[in-house]
């Protein structure tokens, strides 16, 4: 099978390339140039898509004896993962931009092009098992598991899909990196938002959408207990870098739970307050031929997992959970497992709207 093998730069996606080519593939691999001025983007250990990164893609290639080039994808980049971050935010929902970028560049944009010019399948390091049954399950890693940012992929594209990481861990695969001689087994994991160069996501937003002043309200009482410069810069959930003037009678802290656009409003309370077990999310893609089940649901990238009931009707999924979750945010993704031996699988996902609480619970 001729195969794409995206390469990142580092060593998860050096010894992808090299298992696919070990596994019989003709495997060509392609670092992604996704910025429009790398040297914005982060060096080193902060971030990935640097021109180091490209470079050490070049030299993983070399030792692997694969073909490769470099595509520039960076308007596609900002289109697509850039600007829905910044619009989303400014939309007082908290985006996941490396599950932007799955899905809308590597297996969209990316998977596209490798198909017009004669490629099978496109091959990363993402940490999630692909079987010969075509299910997506979890990594052997559970600390490394990605299956939560590739939940968004549709049938068509996990069909043109390899993982070849799944079944090791990665303590595995940096040991392997240095068997084969790959000079990046030892260099440090990304971090963080990849084109946000300072790690500053607060200053990243409002240098695109400007000041924006508005009040921290108590969600029980609405009195007014702070100012802020721009409701994008908070998210549910968050507890540091409130600035509240007025403290609380009981001296607890206080959460942000919930952000208004409209009013410019950013609503805040005590911890009790966040939670919720009702879950609604639209735009699902869902693999089960059931659309009513119970499963466990996965409500941030590195949050807990949660039994669930779940129904998907009309492009819609709600999910009620056995017991209340907290810091739900409209803009992330719901992703639904159903518990397995061999590895939980992927049911689907949803993005979030919104997180409610039944009233007989209340």
């Amino acid at each position: 099978m001729r195969v794409l093998a995206a390469m990142s730069g580092g060593v998860d996606s050096a010894v992808a390339a090299a298992r696919a080519r070990d596994a019989g593939h003709d495997v060509t691999g392609v670092h992604l140039a996704l910025a429009r001025n790398p040297q914005t983007f982060r060096t080193g250990a902060r971030g990935c898509c640097t021109l180091e990164d490209s470079r050490d893609a070049r030299r993983a290639a070399d030792v692997i004896g694969i073909p490769f080039y470099v595509w520039d994808m960076a308007e596609e980049f900002h289109d697509s993962v850039v600007d829905d971050f910044v619009n989303e935010y400014a939309a007082g929902r908290t985006p996941n931009p490396c599950l932007r970028c799955n899905e809308k560049i590597k297996f969209a944009a990316v998977l596209d092009r490798a198909v017009a010019l004669g490629f099978d399948a496109v091959v990363t390091g993402h940490h999630a098992r692909l079987g010969a049954d075509g299910l997506l399950r979890r990594s052997v890693d559970p600390a490394k598991d990605q299956s939560y940012v590739l939940a968004v992929l549709t049938r068509a594209q996990l069909d043109r899909a390899i993982f070849p990481l799944g079944d090791s861990t990665k303590e595995r695969v940096r040991a392997e990196a240095a068997e084969r001689g790959l000079a990046v087994a030892d260099k440090p994991d990304s971090h963080d938002i990849c084109f946000i160069s300072d790690g500053d996501t607060r200053g990243f937003l409002e240098s695109r959408l400007g000041a924006a002043p508005g009040d921290i309200v108590d969600g029980r009482t609405g009195e007014r207990l702070g100012a802020h410069n721009g409701a994008y810069g908070f998210t549910v959930g968050q507890r540091k870098g409130l600035d509240l003037r007025v403290p609380a009678a009981d001296g607890r802290p206080r959460y942000v739970l919930s952000i208004t656009p409209v009013t410019n409003t950013v609503t805040v309370g005590p911890r009790e307050d966040l939670e919720v077990d009702v879950v609604t999310a639209d735009r699902p893609i869902w693999h089960s031929p059931s659309t009513s089940l119970d499963c466990e649901v996965q409500l941030r990238a590195h949050g807990e997992v949660v039994p669930a009931s779940v129904s998907v009707s009309s492009g819609v999924l709600v999910a009620t959970l056995e017991s209340p979750a907290r810091g739900v945010a409209a803009g992330q993704a719901i992703v639904a497992y159903q518990p397995d031996p061999e590895g939980d699988i992927v049911l689907g996902s949803a993005t979030i709207t919104a997180g409610s609480r039944v009233a007989s619970h209340a």
